[in-house]
Order: C-alpha cells, then structure tokens, then sequence
C-alpha cells in the first residue's frame, strides 16, 4: 500500500494537528506564533471554500498536508497560494513532493495561472530545493524579513511558477 492524497474531513484534523503542532512550535519554517493555540491553528489550516486542504496517508496515517488557495482575493484570485507540511517521522520519504505534485495539478485543474510562495523561509534550504526542482523561480528575497529561531534573521523568498492559461 503507498502513499495516497485526498482532500481533508473534518475528522482528520486530529491528526493533522499532531504532525503540525511540532512544526509550529519549532518557529523554523511559518510566519506564525509559535505559542499558536490549536482551535487558531485550525481556524488557519482549515479555511473555507475556495481554500483546499489535503491529506497524504499510508495506511489511515497521516504523513503531510498542504493547502490550496487564492493567493489574493479579487484581481490576484488568479494567482494560486500554498501551504505544505509533512509529519518528521515521514520526513525523506517524498511525501511533500507528492503533496506539491497533487496540488499543482489541481491549481492548474481549478484555473490558476500560477502558484506563488510569498514567504519561503531562506534557510529551509529542503524545501527551496525542492520548489526549484518542480519549476519554481526565486523573484525576490527580502532580507532578515524572518526571525529565525537558531540561525536569527533571515530572509524570506518570494517564488513563482507559472502554471499556463486559466480555464475558469
């Protein structure tokens, strides 16, 4: 049985919770307040229509999340916006490039013309890499715009993939 992605129930955010809450507290890769409490962490991961949320699972666990949404509403709703998570334990077992895989394709499925990351964090060199490799550009980085809790300020990316004309 391998890895499998699917949009989120209400009842999954349990678990959802727990691969989340650690990567919240450690303050390393989110914008958030790593004191965030989990009815606010639920509130942010699971919005309402027209955001997206999905589940990686293997063997009903779940190993990662993303979230799919606008990245603004009105005149930027054709840009695409998301968020990913994968549970430590999963780590290397190429859950978030699943994740991004399946959520690239239903942005472009939904009518995006392009996905953009507004805060990349720069020292989550994994995650940059991985983004690069799937096409993403770094358009900008705004200098010491994190404050990281090991390495101190550092700056966050801004990256881009187009994903061709919308549909919608």
């Amino acid at each position: 049985m391998g890895i499998g992605i699917r949009e989120a129930a209400a009842a999954d955010w349990p678990q959802i919770w727990r691969l989340m809450e650690p990567i919240v507290r450690a303050g390393e890769t989110y914008c958030w307040d790593r004191d965030m409490a989990e009815d606010e962490a639920r509130d942010v991961w699971l919005e309402p229509r027209p955001a997206y949320v999905y589940v990686a699972e293997e063997a009903g666990q779940i190993l990662g999340t993303a979230q799919l949404h606008p990245n603004r509403p009105g005149g930027g709703s054709h840009v695409a916006n998301a968020s990913f998570m994968t549970a430590a334990p999963a780590s290397g077992r190429g859950v978030a490039r699943a994740l991004a895989a399946h959520v690239l394709e239903q942005a472009a499925a939904q009518g995006y013309r392009s996905m953009q990351f507004n805060a990349v964090v720069q020292t989550n060199e994994r995650a940059v890499a991985l983004w690069e490799s799937l096409g993403f550009r770094i358009l900008a980085t705004v200098p010491d715009a994190f404050r990281h809790p090991v390495h101190g300020f550092t700056g966050l990316h801004i990256m881009h993939k187009d994903l061709g004309e919308p549909r919608r």
